[in-house]
């Protein structure tokens, strides 16, 4: 597993000061590694030819928002997968939503404290190191059978990923829950994990037809999902759902449903 002292961070932020901030919090840490970045269109250009271990962004930068930063390098192979922690005071849902479904892997405010970074730094390891993490399981993941449902291409890519990363191999993708009732009345699973909020069925009632109308009514059901209204996260579970998480989500977390989930099978 990396260790802490030796991952390499990538910053931008146009604020001297804020960034002073950032590289002390870091430090306190044991983080010493650290590029600083005033533009998007810098810190891009750098990621290209050195790729840190991780990019930390504030969300309004002088040539671009974060959201753009992070389309562009979900855009690039070579990017795809660089964990991408924002770090901001923005909380409009427009703005923040699609950066959560392109594969946030945290969201630090401003201003943070330091167990706040010290938590998404962590989940930061946990995901680079997450092939490593799991040689303990009793489960063999790669001969399981998993469905991911979600319309969002880069969401769908991100869980994928996480799930690569901890040994899946088997995994289906659907872009809708209409989509994917084929696939359900065709393929048995051995877990499916959807998003709430998609087009023609959403993941309440691809839960309930799972539960009521098909085949593998014990199929283990995993939310994840930004939504957060608790009324309709309730009538989720109300429709069969096994575990709801948020978006972003932590590698550890994912661990740990993953496999408490599957025991339960």
């Amino acid at each position: 597993m990396l260790a802490i002292q030796h991952l390499i961070v990538a910053l931008a932020e146009s604020s001297s000061v804020q960034a002073q901030i950032i590289r002390n919090a870091l430090s306190e840490l044991g983080i010493t590694r650290m590029e600083v970045f005033e533009t998007g269109e810098a810190l891009l250009e750098y990621i290209g030819k050195y790729k840190p271990d991780v990019v930390m962004s504030a969300f309004h930068l002088p040539d671009m928002t974060a959201g753009e930063m992070i389309f562009r390098m979900r855009g690039l192979t070579e990017l795809r997968d660089l964990p991408f922690i924002l770090v901001s005071s923005e909380t409009n849902p427009e703005l923040i939503d699609p950066m959560r479904q392109a594969g946030l892997m945290g969201i630090l405010p401003k201003p943070f404290d330091l167990p706040q970074l010290r938590k998404v730094i962590n989940d930061t390891l946990d995901f680079l190191a997450a092939n490593q993490n799991d040689t303990d399981s009793d489960l063999d993941y790669a001969d399981l059978n998993i469905l991911v449902v979600d319309d969002s291409v880069m969401a769908r890519r991100h869980i994928r990923t996480v799930l690569e990363r901890l040994g899946f191999e088997k995994i289906t993708e659907s872009w809708s829950g209409k989509d994917a009732l084929p696939l359900i009345d065709s393929t048995l699973f051995d877990l499916v994990l959807t998003d709430y909020n998609m087009p023609m069925m959403d993941g309440c009632e691809l839960a309930s037809y799972i539960r009521t109308s098909s085949m593998q009514s014990s199929v283990p059901i995993i939310m994840i999902s930004s939504e957060e209204n608790m009324e309709r996260l309730a009538a989720a579970e109300a429709a069969g759902v096994s575990a709801i998480m948020g978006k972003p989500f932590e590698t550890s977390a994912v661990r740990q449903v993953l496999r408490t989930q599957l025991a339960q099978r």
